[in-house]
This record gives structure tokens, C-alpha cells and sequence, in this order.
């Protein structure tokens, strides 16, 4: 199933999103059926029987998560590019949830940074509360996977020795298109372009700790909540992003999610 967040006129609504969608679609087909769910997706889903098309709504971020944690090196060949090693365990940091933008929803380049990055990245978003999950259950409280853009401005992450400033501005996290359940995350292509240029490229199956251990291991940090996300880390070949470029991440069975880049 493929769950988008859209709005209506004045009305926000989660939706069942159905028609013939493939890995590069960023925007809902017009003739797209959508089935709104009543209230939100986390628990029994249930349908309120109101259904619209594409053309009537407009897609948003899928969720909107009280938190956001992120995964640092947890690609080899991305941590070498930035001069290091992935760690043994996870290194994690948090993003803001006022990071967070929606498909076709500007990326905003700081007054502060010369230099703002792209980051392609699987999330992973949570389905239900939870604490301490083994790793063999983990699949239990995941509703799905989405894509997302670790935007990081590179200058103030080197300057500053922590990330929190680097990785915080508005619109530093956009989502979508939309959050796509019972999908295997072990192997899956993901990609980003700038301008049409692949910038990255890689499989999920490169990470060096996987969302099984992933999820696990957050969770015995801090509790995880419905609508929570956890960026799982972005391969190598991260790079600039301009004024006026359109910036894609690709992810293989679920879509694209496209934001151009404003100063």
C-alpha cells in the first residue's frame, strides 16, 4: 500500500494512493485514485469510503514526526569520501521535525552556508510506539519506507564539530512522496540527480547496519512514537546543491521525490 499525506481544498487527509505509479513517478497522476483513511494510518487502517483523484489533491510530507533520527557512515564508501570509517555501532543524531518539507516544496539555502548537500537516504517510518524491540520483531513496528534528503550544510558541520546546526535548517528534510508498506528494505536501488546529473548510486544492501539493527538498536535509546523517522545513512557521491537546481532522490518500489533549490 502506498500511504500519502495530501491536502484537499483546506482539508489534510492521509490517503490510500492506487493507479499504475512506477519508481519515477514524484507527483500523483491526475486519474490516481486516492482512498482517504480515516483519522491516520498507525494501528487497524479503516476508510471513511470517501475517495478523490490526483487532480484534486496536492501530495505533503507523509508524516510528521515528533523526531527525526538520523545515521551517520553507514555506507563504507560515504564514509571514506568524508575521510573516515563507519563506525562499529550506529552513530546517531536528530533532526528538528521544522526540517521536515514535502515533495515539490523548495530546499532553502541558509544566509549562514556556502556549502549545502545533498544526502539521498531510505527512511524508515514508525507504525507504532515502541521500546527495546528485538531485532526479530522489528518488522512489527514499522508502517513503511519513504524517501528522504539528509540536507546538510557541509562548511558549519566542519566548522562546528557537531552536527546540530548543520543538519537543522528549515526544509533540510524533505519526505516523500509517500510511505509505501510491505516492502523488503534489504536490497533496494537508490539514487539521486541534480539537473538530471546522477550524483548517487547505490543498494540498500551496501549498509553497514541494517534497518533490522537499525531500528533495534535506536530503540533501546529512546522510545520511538507513530510517524517517527529514522534516515538510515546515504551512499557516496554526495555534492553541492545550487540556486535553481532540482534536486531528485530515487528509491527503488517506492518513487521520487523531487524539490528544487532556492537561495
Amino acid at each position: 500500500m502506498r500511504i500519502a499525506r495530501v491536502a484537499i481544498g483546506s482539508d489534510v487527509a492521509f490517503a490510500a494512493v492506487e493507479g499504475d505509479l512506477d519508481d519515477r513517478q514524484s507527483v500523483l497522476p491526475d486519474d490516481a485514485v486516492l482512498r482517504i483513511i480515516d483519522m491516520h494510518p498507525f494501528g487497524e487502517i479503516t476508510f471513511t469510503g470517501q475517495q478523490v483523484t490526483g487532480a484534486q489533491a496536492r501530495l505533503l510530507a507523509p508524516v510528521l514526526p515528533s523526531k527525526i533520527i538520523a545515521v551517520g557512515k553507514n555506507y563504507e564508501a560515504h564514509a571514506a569520501e568524508m575521510g573516515g570509517t563507519a563506525p562499529a555501532e550506529p552513530m546517531i543524531f536528530l533532526k528538528p521535525n521544522t526540517a521536515v518539507v514535502g515533495p515539490d516544496t523548495p530546499i532553502r539555502i541558509p544566509a549562514m552556508s556556502r556549502q549545502v548537500e545533498h544526502e539521498a537516504e531510505l527512511a524508515v517510518v514508525i507504525g507504532r510506539l515502541c521500546q527495546d524491540v528485538p531485532r526479530e520483531r522489528v518488522h512489527e513496528v514499522i508502517l513503511g519506507y519513504t524517501c528522504a534528503n539528509d540536507v546538510t550544510a557541509r562548511d558549519l558541520q566542519k566548522t562546528d564539530g557537531q552536527w546540530g546546526r548543520a543538519k537543522g535548517f528549515d526544509t533540510f528534510c524533505p519526505l516523500g512522496p509517500w510511505v509505501v508498506t510491505d516492502l523488503d528494505p534489504s536490497d533496494l536501488a537508490i539514487s539521486c540527480e541534480v539537473e538530471g546529473e546522477t550524483r548517487q548510486s547505490g543498494r540498500t544492501s551496501e549498509l553497514v547496519h541494517d534497518v533490522p539493527t537499525l531500528v533495534s538498536w535506536i530503540s533501546q535509546v529512546m522510545t520511538l512514537l507513530p510517524g517517527d523517522v529514522i534516515l538510515t545513512g546515504t551512499p557516496a557521491g554526495v555534492g553541492p546543491l545550487r540556486d535553481g537546481e532540482e534536486v531528485t532522490v530515487t528509491i527503488e518500489g517506492i518513487g521520487t521525490l523531487a524539490n528544487e533549490v532556492i537561495a
